[in-house]
């Protein structure tokens, strides 16, 4: 599945595409015929299931109420699943899976596809064994069960969550064959919990708190310090997402949502809360989630995760599948400085940018979608997408962003992504210099 393409892509030339008059716009859809149904049930379908016969499932009985107490897809969708890259790490306990974005249409995220990472494998706590502690410099040090906190006012939010180090396979060039790979350490879901602030108003905070340490009950003991002004902004305590109860690879019971903020600041199994007056410096913001600079030195605190997008289809696990017509491109835009204003997109690598039409709930720190609907006249396209969020602030080409950056970080890679589309409808990563 995986198809490294490294350097013999990145000086793919354009003087094909100059003048090709690529338009996105309307365009009509044309009905399929039924020889065309035929040929696709052809390639693994039943051809005496088609009109007009009568199928197979409007002949019988089918399955009661209760007899799946928990709905799954269809076992026709069983492809659709969280994948990992065996050699990547170490250890499956300390590493990555990812969201099939290719798959997914809409904002929210299915919380089974929601792409996991963990530092030491899913913690299996009991809620019934559960508190959090939240003490250090504070007028009344204060223990939480799940129940205390569930009885404390609560809020919905819908919010993204992207690993630091999505797309960071991609620094030096096109690496990963696939959209699930090159982006999908993301998700965006529904969170139901109690704002931190709370937690921290009732305690009470003494003069000199400025920070936060947070700290999950994983056997790695993930810790990350947080400035007490994010805190006190938009942070959650989380224990439902979509509704449900967080899974476990999630953080069951009890997680933070840090909006806008690196995935790494998320701690799961969240156990204690110290307040203090600097930073600690462990670990995970040291040695690790700091942007290591071509000049040797190193960039640290970079939390915020700035304006990005992909398209996800088509994309390198989703072709097209037919050769020429109506076609609609699909995909997703999110910025960690606020809301999305506007997506571009081109056909061309670049050269001519048309504004892609955003569909559903435009919110703060939470994915879009974006369309694009053209007429595909079979030729070579290099598919681009490029967001702009409501600061100003512009995502940019992997050019500038190494010229500034260099190539030796895996973090914070937002870089514009360009998927080649070939006239048989094949699609693989590349970059264009």
């Amino acid at each position: 599945m995986l198809k490294k393409n490294g350097d013999r892509d990145a000086g793919l030339s354009r003087r094909s595409l100059l003048g090709s008059g690529l338009a996105l716009g309307g365009a009509a859809v044309a009905g399929a015929t039924v020889a065309t149904e035929v040929a696709r049930a052809a390639e693994g379908g039943n051809p005496a299931n088609l009109p007009p016969n009568v199928a197979d499932w409007s002949k019988v009985l089918g399955d009661g109420v209760a007899v799946r107490p928990y709905g799954k897809p269809s076992k026709h969708e069983a492809h659709v699943v969280r994948r990992d890259v065996e050699w990547l790490t170490a250890s499956r306990e300390s590493s990555v899976s990812f969201t099939p974005l290719h798959e997914l249409d809409g904002i929210i995220t299915p919380n089974g596809l929601c792409f996991e990472r963990h530092h030491s494998g899913i913690a299996e706590l009991d809620p019934n064994d559960y508190r959090l502690m939240l003490h250090g410099l504070v007028d009344k040090p204060l223990m939480f069960t799940l129940q205390d906190l569930e009885r404390l006012p609560r809020t919905n939010r819908i919010y993204f969550a992207e690993c630091a180090a999505n797309s960071g396979m991609e620094w030096r060039g096109a690496q990963m064959n696939a959209c699930q790979f090159t982006h999908g350490m993301i998700h965006n879901v529904m969170y139901t919990g109690v704002p931190l602030k709370v937690l921290l108003d009732e305690a009470g905070l003494k003069p000199n708190a400025k920070w936060l340490l947070l700290e999950g009950a994983d056997s790695a003991a993930m810790t990350r310090s947080l400035p007490l002004q994010k805190a006190l902004d938009d942070c959650l305590i989380a224990f439902r997402m979509n509704g449900e109860r967080l899974r476990p690879e999630n953080g069951y019971p009890v997680r933070i949502c840090v909006p806008g903020w690196e995935a790494n600041m998320w701690i799961k199994w969240l156990r204690r809360i110290e307040v203090g007056d600097q930073p600690w410096h462990h670990r995970e913001e040291t040695s690790k989630y700091t942007d290591l600079l071509e000049n040797g030195k190193a960039r640290r605190f970079t939390y915020v995760m700035d304006a990005k997008s992909v398209i996800t289809n088509p994309s390198p696990q989703a072709p097209l599948r037919h050769k020429k017509g109506f076609t609609i491109l699909s995909g997703l835009a999110w910025s960690g400085r606020g809301k999305v204003a506007r997506v571009d997109v081109s056909l061309d690598g670049g050269r001519n940018w048309r504004t892609a039409r955003i569909d559903g709930p435009v919110l703060d720190k939470s994915l879009v979608r974006f369309y694009a609907e053209f007429d595909w006249d079979g030729r070579e396209l290099f598919l681009q997408s490029r967001a702009m969020d409501e600061t100003g602030y512009v995502q940019p080409t992997k050019s500038e962003l190494r010229k500034v950056r260099g190539v030796n970080s895996v973090y914070h890679n937002n870089g514009i992504q360009t998927w080649r589309v070939s006239p048989e409808g094949e699609v693989e990563n590349v970059e264009i210099s």
